[in-house]
């Protein structure tokens, strides 16, 4: 708000500085901390002489910093206070730091935030956040008025996994979910097995990143939710061996067969698989009728 003249004191209430009476003298200079302080007015003001609480335009009137008394003073007149209240009408601007955590209880409504940080005409509403020696800080910020902006973000019930990220649903909500961009949870399993026939079991890791192979019974079991590639590869005995994938214990489609039969048995046969798996989903290798020896591997990892 503007004002013609002087800007109003508000809610600042001050004691002057102890005035010298001086014999035969009504005006005097009011100071707090030895500078010049200017009332609202004389109704503004609390002034006690001898004892007395003088009625302001009749005892003592005032002019800027100069308070003048309705008779001149004489030694021995004491003025014991002059206190100025400010615009007792408005709180006014607290000091620093007089502001207790207790007195900001901020409520949002349905219709309304709890705290609101506001541009300036210019600069966007930034909320800093200081170090505990308040040197320095990082900010949230707002977009630019260009971008008409208007959105709001629900945080996630718990602060998500390790190597998690934050992501929307498109609507504001967030939630953690694990990064993409690159493969995990891979594993290699092998083994030298003769005249083999139902599940195969490698008992013999090369690496097992997640810990999700199990030698024991030959299953890789998925432990998150997404797409996984396998391989594996065997030496065949006949042309009517074949090696199978096989998810939860069941044929599936998709599940392949690996052939590479040849007169000295020495062709490698390989099968590759893609498949899309809910966490605890297992894979693992079945082969039929005696059909493979010698060296047999199985590995696997997950894409996204």
């Amino acid at each position: 708000m503007s004002y013609i003249g002087k800007s109003p004191a508000v809610g600042n209430f001050q004691v002057c500085d102890a005035i010298s009476v001086v014999n035969g003298q009504a005006s005097y200079t009011m100071q707090v901390d030895s500078v010049n302080v200017v009332p609202e007015s004389a109704n503004h003001m609390l002034v006690s002489l001898n004892g007395i609480l003088q009625k302001s335009g009749s005892s003592f009137t005032v002019s800027s910093s100069t308070i003048t008394f309705a008779s001149n003073l004489v030694t021995g007149d004491v003025i014991d206070f002059i206190m100025i209240l400010g615009n007792v009408l408005d709180l006014g601007v607290p000091s620093d730091a007089t502001v207790t955590n207790a007195k900001t209880n901020f409520v949002s409504t349905s219709s309304s935030a709890g705290l609101q940080i506001k541009g300036d005409g210019t600069t966007d509403g930034t909320l800093q956040l200081n170090c505990s020696q308040n040197s320095h800080g990082i900010k949230l910020k707002s977009p630019p008025h260009s971008a008409g902006a208007s959105y709001t973000l629900t945080f996630p019930n718990n602060d998500g996994d390790a190597n998690q990220f934050l992501k929307t649903d498109g609507s504001g909500v967030l939630s953690f979910a694990d990064a993409g961009g690159g493969a995990s949870d891979g594993f290699h399993a092998y083994d030298m097995i003769s005249n083999a026939s139902g599940d195969l079991v490698l008992s013999t890791e090369l690496f097992d990143d997640g810990g999700n192979y199990n030698t024991s019974n030959g299953r890789y079991t998925a432990p998150s939710n997404g797409k996984y590639l396998f391989n594996a590869g065997a030496t065949p005995q006949s042309t009517t061996a074949n090696v199978i994938f096989k998810k939860n214990g069941s044929d599936f489609a998709g599940g392949g067969d690996m052939f590479g039969y040849s007169n000295n048995n020495s062709t490698q046969g390989m099968a590759h698989l893609i498949v899309n798996l809910s966490a605890g989903d297992y894979i693992n290798l079945n082969t039929n009728n005696n059909a493979y020896n010698n060296y047999i591997f199985f590995n696997g990892v997950k894409l996204y």
